[in-house]
């Protein structure tokens, strides 16, 4: 949560700042801010609102700045407003900040009696004026941040301009995200990636109370004992062009179009040729994985939901237990597991805080961790043991959608992989099993992509209503809390999934005329009772939408509107029920006039508890 910023070289700082700032804004969009600056001068410009709202200020600024910092907010201390809109300056320091001070209070009240003044209602404002205190001590950057950072608790990520260091920026971070970039003269840091991809691919992490100086010459940094170290850079898989709109109206509508290859990007590399999961790459073998007695999987949101998936399939195919845990439950109350389980991170970002904490906390019993990530080289990648990248690429919109699908996929890889390491299943049927995952689950995503206009016409059905319900049973249950979630978060329809058999112990009271239910009956197993629990609704007065295939008999008989989905095996259905869902929550969000891309009060990347 949070974007920051910052650029130092021979060219416009303003431009290459707010671009960047554009491409964070789905980390935060409540306000903005940028400190840009040269050998004379220093420019502060803040308001409230969004990056095109700061980009329309800032064009009063006509001085040629060569460095600075910019900064796109998601509101934790102190409402969205100008003066809560960082950078935050102090006499001779002027910072941005992402992530959260959880001793503000008492570092405020001891900076108030040493006689600083506050602006703002931010915590940020402690670490300013810390810095500041301490650089007038010592005049030293490196130790003046180092001795701050041994004061505040909690996490940051921080870009810091020394207003007498011309063309310096400092940064350091703490269980917050924070690359660095260098390329033919100009150096760069950024939340995320995608910030900087127009300019470089070369990127580099620095880790939790590492100090980095960015100039214009080179990038170097600091480790813990303060000897200095030469940075080295890896490429990203990723292109610029993967971070534009490429024509279509939003980031999600794109991202909803980019599924059918992530998945299999995500998948493939782990198919050996003769059509058998391989993931010996990654460091475990067969003879490992027939070990593990247990999965335990911890994830927030949406990769909660696909751990959920995720959950039926190995329990189903492998035979061994799998415990799905939210992150921030897990973190203080962790569940009991088996004797030998394998505990497996899943975050897109591979920075949300709760999974990390819980993934460090998972792994003092000493058992091996998987992550499941998209971002390369970021902290739940470093803290896991094994690493499966989903080769999503960069996703903006806040609401995910090839994140969660190439999520999916790898359930079913690993699903695969631990069946066939057990015993569980054939030579043949993993094939079939793999072979269905990489070309026919594509394909059937493509299929649904392609009737957006008549999921249009479900839209227009449900776009005035102020709640709705999502039923299913086994993996249509769970695929249907990812369904609502969608629904919610970016079109504000009340939406919540229910698994259909409990209906009856309570929720058919929310069921009246006119209440649109969406049923997802997509495996033939459970069509007798979902017709059944359809029937009880629609006695009540429901508007019902079913999800099947052509093979349930009559399904216009028991139901309002039909959409017939591809004919995969159930256990596959999963994939394009989710897509089904994402296109009905972005053409709703779209009809009721919202900002798909940016829902209100949400951030991309959850890096605070």
């Amino acid at each position: 949560m949070c974007g920051i910023i910052g650029f130092t070289g021979k060219e416009s700082a303003k431009e290459k700042v707010i671009d960047g700032l554009y491409l964070l804004e789905y980390r935060g969009y409540d306000s903005a801010g940028i400190t840009i600056g040269n050998s004379e001068v220093l420019h502060t410009v803040k308001c409230k609102g969004r990056v095109s709202m700061l980009d329309e200020k800032a064009s009063a600024i006509t001085d040629n700045c060569f460095f600075g910092i910019g900064h796109t907010r998601w509101a934790t201390h102190g409402e969205p407003s100008e003066k809560n809109a960082h950078p935050h300056s102090s006499e001779s320091v002027t910072l941005v900040h992402n992530g959260i001070i959880e001793n503000y209070l008492e570092l405020r009240e001891k900076l108030s009696e040493e006689g600083y003044l506050f602006k703002s209602e931010t915590d940020t404002e402690c670490v300013v004026h810390l810095i500041d205190r301490e650089y007038k001590k010592c005049r030293e950057p490196w130790q003046a941040i180092n001795s701050v950072i041994a004061e505040i608790k909690g996490s940051f990520a921080l870009a810091i301009i020394f207003h007498d260091r011309i063309g310096e920026i400092w940064a350091v971070r703490r269980n917050s995200p924070l690359i660095l970039s260098y390329k033919d003269g100009s150096a760069y840091l950024a939340s995320d990636i995608p910030a900087i991809l127009k300019y470089s691919k070369s990127i580099m992490r620095i880790a939790d109370d590492e100090i980095a100086c960015l100039k214009a010459e080179k990038v170097i940094y600091y480790d813990r004992s303060g000897t200095e170290k030469s940075p080295h850079f890896e490429d990203v898989p990723w292109d610029f062009e993967m971070a534009k709109k490429d024509g279509y109206e939003h980031f999600m509508l794109k991202e909803i179009h980019e599924q059918p290859a992530a998945v299999s990007r995500a998948v493939r590399p782990y198919i050996s040729q003769n059509g058998l999961p391989d993931l010996e790459k990654i460091g475990i073998s067969k003879k490992t994985l027939s070990e593990f007695d247990g999965i335990s999987i911890i994830a927030c949101g949406s990769a909660y939901h696909a751990g959920i998936v995720g959950k039926h399939l190995i329990e189903k195919i492998a035979g061994i237990p799998v415990f799905v845990t939210l992150a921030s439950e897990y973190r203080y109350d962790p569940p009991v597991v088996t004797k030998n389980p394998l505990i497996i991170a899943v975050s897109q970002s591979g920075e949300t805080a709760d999974t990390l904490a819980a993934l460090k906390l998972a792994k003092e019993t000493g058992s091996p961790s998987l992550g499941i990530i998209n971002a390369v080289g970021s902290a739940i990648a470093r803290e896991s043991d094994y690493v499966i990248y989903t080769n999503a690429g960069p996703e903006i919109s806040v609401a995910t959608t090839k994140g969660y699908i190439t999520q999916l996929a790898i359930m079913f890889l690993l699903a695969a992989a631990l069946a066939h390491s057990k015993g569980t299943v054939s030579d043949s049927y993993v094939k079939s099993f793999l072979a269905n995952l990489s070309n026919d689950v594509p394909s059937a995503i493509s299929n649904v992509i392609s009737r957006r206009s008549e999921i249009t016409v479900l839209a227009k059905d449900i776009v005035d209503t102020s709640d709705l319900y999502f039923i299913g049973r086994g993996c249509d249950y769970a695929a249907s809390i990812e369904a609502s979630l969608k629904l919610k978060e970016i079109s504000y329809v009340h939406s919540e999934a229910y698994a259909a058999g409990e209906l009856k112990h309570g929720t058919l009271s929310l069921v009246t005329d006119g209440v649109p239910v969406i049923a997802f009956a997509c495996d033939e197993k459970y069509h007798d009772k979902m017709i059944g629990n359809i029937k009880e609704t629609k006695a009540r007065g429901a508007f019902v939408i079913l999800l099947c295939k052509d093979n349930m008999k009559n399904p216009e008989l028991y139901s309002d509107k039909v959409f017939l989905i591809p004919n995969l095996d159930g256990i596959f259905t999963p994939f394009v029920s989710v897509v089904f869902s994402q296109i009905l929550a972005y053409e709703t969000a779209f009809l009721r006039g919202f900002d798909i891309d940016c829902p209100r009060n949400l951030a991309k990347s959850v890096t605070v508890e």
